[in-house]
């Protein structure tokens, strides 16, 4: 087996460069999914079964598109297609999904075209997201791996950061805030236009700068001939890779569940608890999304994620400095915990800015502990893509849990949102405290 090459840092920044795109495409999903399902006139009680489907199309999509992905060979690559097709959907759902209220639609068919709009997005970023990482795999040597996912973090976050504050800005350019019943407000449409726009032209420079090794080189530098190859695809089913897989899987998986968990009600409820506790809108009216505040509030919740995201890139450059990756890891999330649990109680929207770095604390730590963890330990399997794809089930579950239980739990904690946020601080703690069970190899 030959060794991989040293790569050139632009040529790394390419591999991984249509990533920023992506992720503004997920960053605006995020920030604005609840936003946009309250404005057409969802109940705050049902707004965590609207993020069912995001997780759901993940644990679907993500293991097809790895299993795919390590067995297609084409004149266009590996991995690229995939990604060009999963941008190139998303770019047309991201132009329909904002405009959910705007086609003359009743407000119960509104929300169901916009629920399957949300359906085809977050499928079509996932089928985007999912061969940047195996394009690494693929491609990068293992000392140079540490620069590569270094590389992708900062894009990770610098697409989070620009779509996160993308309706503020506009907002700020003298682009609507507010509009009629029922329809979502200019500055939000016009932000996942552009955030389309810039996200088509990275993909293209990405499969322009990019060219994927051929099944011989591939083999070459990966050590796997076609026999062996062919030999290991009958053994490579989902549930046989789950048997074998190591402990620190599911281990990781564990933790992740908290994590996950926590996470998925803070993309529901923000804007509900900062337009409560920094505006003071009566989030238990019925007109409430319908307010101003509402929807001031709704676009500092980008402002605030891109704190976060600003926090996640500081604490990055921290956590190498941890000799202990356990403690390193454990200590992130009880910070994340703390900045949960800060929420419900700050009334300044400025002030809400420390509990979104700390939050940002935990954001890094799930970003790169996980994948170190489990790839160390599967080092020596096969079907790299397809345990990966699997792995992201350890994202998936516990939000779709999560949103099957939010509209209980909410109603449980007296339907005041930012109680949801404490829950999910209790989330956190539970999951550094599931960190010391990890074993690393």
């Amino acid at each position: 087996m030959k060794q991989k090459p040293d790569m050139s840092f632009w040529g790394l920044w390419n591999l991984s460069f249509g990533f920023f795109g992506v992720q503004i495409a997920y960053a605006l999903q995020s920030a604005n999914i609840s936003r946009i399902f309250a404005t057409l006139g969802a109940d705050p009680h049902n707004l965590s079964y609207f993020w069912i489907l995001p997780p759901l199309m993940g644990i679907i999509v993500q293991p097809i598109i790895g299993t795919c992905s390590d067995h297609t060979w084409c004149r266009f690559g590996r991995r690229i297609p995939y990604l060009f097709i999963g941008a190139a959907i998303a770019v047309l759902v991201m132009c329909l999904l904002p405009n959910s209220g705007s086609l003359g639609m009743s407000v119960s068919t509104a929300m169901i075209f916009g629920l399957f709009m949300l359906m085809f997005l977050d499928t079509s970023i996932n089928m985007a997201m999912q061969p940047f990482k195996m394009l690494v795999g693929d491609m990068v040597n293992e000392k140079q791996k540490g620069l590569a996912y270094s590389i992708q973090s900062f894009l990770c976050n610098a697409g989070s950061l620009v779509g996160y504050v993308f309706p503020f800005v506009f907002t700020w350019f003298g682009i609507s805030n507010i509009a009629p019943k029922g329809v979502v407000p200019d500055s939000v449409i016009w932000s996942f236009y552009i955030g389309a726009a810039i996200l088509i032209l990275c993909v293209i420079y990405t499969t322009a700068k990019v060219h994927e090794w051929n099944p011989q080189e591939y083999a070459e530098y990966n050590g796997a001939s076609a026999e062996v190859k062919k030999e290991e695809e009958g053994k490579g089913d989902w549930i046989t890779l789950l048997k074998n897989a190591p402990a620190t899987f599911w281990k990781v998986g564990l933790v992740q569940f908290f994590c996950w968990f926590a996470f998925m009600y803070m993309w529901t409820y923000t804007n509900g608890t900062v337009a409560a506790n920094c505006w003071g809108v009566d989030m238990l009216n019925a007109n409430a999304t319908q307010t101003e505040g509402y929807q001031e509030a709704g676009n500092w919740v980008g402002i605030l994620f891109a704190v976060q995201a600003i926090g996640s890139v500081i604490w990055a450059m921290v956590l190498p400095q941890f000799k202990n990756r356990k403690v390193a890891y454990s200590l992130s999330l009880l910070l994340g915990a703390v900045g949960f649990a800060m929420t419900a109680f700050v009334t300044d929207k400025y002030m809400m800015f420390i509990p979104f770095l700390l939050i940002g604390c935990a954001w890094a730590a799930m970003l790169a502990m996980p994948f170190t963890f489990v790839t160390n330990a599967l080092q020596g399997y096969g079907h790299m893509g397809a345990y990966l794809g699997l792995f992201n089930g350890t994202i998936c579950v516990p939000q779709i849990v999560a949103a099957a239980i939010g509209g209980s739990l909410l109603t449980l904690v007296g339907s005041i949102q930012s109680n949801m946020m404490i829950l999910a601080g209790v989330a956190l703690v539970l999951g550094a405290l599931s960190v010391t069970m990890i074993k690393e190899k």
